[in-house]
């Protein structure tokens, strides 16, 4: 795949015909791309499918389960809210042929290496795409009809034919007893397949499938079983071959992006408000109470109490507060007045944290009209002695945690949750699992941001009172 450093994006640069190599919803990804595309789409792809990925994983940490209507309509509505229509396309099983089709499976299939180059770079990371990459190949393979999953089997030289109508029926006792979902009525119409038995170690395991001689006789929707377990070990040695590989991809642009791209935030970003959207300063209080997620609203009461922030709190609660609407001027108000209030306060603002304000708003330093900090942002970062910035989930004694959510409203039933998501890595859905105590309610998506955070507390906020009028 090759990049070029123009912006203007294009639309469609290929070196294969589209209607031949893109002709199908479910790709095994055994053939490299060799299309030209342009740098910014080469980014704009990536954050795509990181996002997708991202969203089959909250969407499983959500408690649904997989595969089941609930867990793929939660799917479907997030993608569509973040504008990706293009995977909810491939999630239909359509296996239509229109130019809107093609556009579909030409990003999926560029997409996909483009995160290969990004994730192959360590064992967590490696593991934590195969697992994404499994479910989003199973969402697509699960959708398919008969005739197309024939047709990708023939595609991908995968030699699982029907057994005979004779083994068949001399079975037919055998095979309806132990094949889930299977009676007297939808036999006749149900294709069976024999497979070796190291195939489906899972249906073993569930005892789902009938054996005989180490053979597992399975109907045609556990074959993604199979091709899943091909999937896999494909993968996973393309991984380790990128990954010896890296060295010799000797691109500043490049590297820059795939290094990081893990702990890219992919969702709204929150800029300056206008004039209209202005949050009063004296209002602050208020809304720390009733609308601040857990990080936001201690660095709240630390500085209200303290009168003070250090520096990396200070940056990290000044841009929070510039998203939600607190224009300049409102800023160098507010946090002059809490500023100095300690001893020798004038000459200290003056001297040190005015240009902090200004820095935030792009008035000092670099000019950058900076943008307040995601949840991944704030989850990586460092929080030293003193220090009051970083994810409470995350950074936080359990001790600590747990006292914090009781003294906020949260019984038993909440804290314990929250808890067990906090020491499980989970620290957005613990967010999320937070902001469902609070509000008697969950958000309308999962907590990836401190702004979104209060975007959805105040509109909720917002609709109670009019459904009250």
């Amino acid at each position: 795949m090759d990049t070029t450093a123009r912006r203007r994006r294009v639309q469609k640069i290929v070196s294969q015909p589209q209607n031949d190599f893109y002709n199908h919803d479910v790709n095994m990804f055994t053939e490299s791309p060799q299309n030209t595309i342009t740098l910014a789409e080469f980014e704009e792809l990536a954050l795509e499918r990181l996002q997708l990925l991202r969203i089959i994983e909250q969407a499983s940490l959500k408690g649904l389960k997989q595969f089941s209507e609930d867990w793929k309509q939660t799917i479907r509505e997030d993608l569509a809210k973040s504008g990706l229509r293009k995977y909810i396309r491939l999630m239909g099983g359509y296996s239509s042929q229109t130019e809107h089709d093609i556009q579909a499976r030409r990003a999926d299939h560029l997409s996909h290496f483009i995160l290969r180059l990004a994730y192959c770079r360590s064992e967590d990371l490696r593991r934590w795409f195969i697992n994404r990459e499994m479910d989003w190949f199973k969402l697509k393979f699960l959708a398919q009809s008969q005739d197309s999953i024939m047709r990708f089997l023939k595609h991908n030289s995968l030699t699982y034919a029907p057994i005979s109508n004779e083994l068949k029926e001399e079975l037919k006792c055998e095979l309806i007893v132990s094949t889930a979902g299977i009676t007297e009525v939808s036999f006749e119409g149900t294709d069976f397949y024999k497979v070796p038995m190291g195939e489906v170690v899972s249906l073993v395991r569930n005892r789902r499938v009938f054996l005989q001689k180490g053979y597992a006789f399975i109907v045609t929707s556990d074959l993604v079983v199979c091709v899943l377990s091909k999937f896999r070990s494909q993968l996973s040695q393309s991984l380790t071959v990128y990954n010896h590989r890296l060295p010799s991809v000797d691109d500043d642009r490049l590297n820059s992006l795939l290094n990081n791209l893990h702990n890219t935030y992919t969702g709204k970003e929150y800029y300056t408000q206008t004039e209209k959207d202005r949050v009063d300063p004296a209002l602050i209080d208020d809304y720390s109470r009733k609308h601040f997620p857990l990080c936001m609203r201690t660095m709240h009461e630390v500085l209200r109490s303290t009168h003070h922030l250090k520096h990396h709190s200070r940056v990290e609660y000044g841009l929070f507060l510039k998203g939600i609407g607190l224009l300049y001027d409102d800023a160098m108000t507010f946090w002059k007045q809490e500023l100095t209030k300690t001893a020798d306060g004038d000459k200290k603002f003056e001297r040190e944290y005015s240009y902090c304000v200004r820095y935030n708003y792009g008035k000092a330093g670099k000019a950058v009209n900076w943008t307040p900090y995601s949840c991944n942002k704030i989850i990586t970062s460092n929080v030293g002695p003193g220090e009051h910035h970083g994810c409470p989930f995350r950074h936080w004694d359990a001790a600590i945690l747990k006292q914090k959510l009781g003294e906020h409203g949260i019984g038993a039933e909440g804290i314990i949750p929250i808890l067990d998501l906090a020491k499980g890595g989970h620290y957005q859905i613990a967010c999320t699992k937070y902001f469902e105590c609070t509000h008697n309610q969950p958000p309308v998506m999962t907590i990836n941001h401190p702004n979104q955070y209060f975007e959805e507390s105040v509109n909720l906020s917002k609709d109670k009172s009019l459904k009250k009028s």
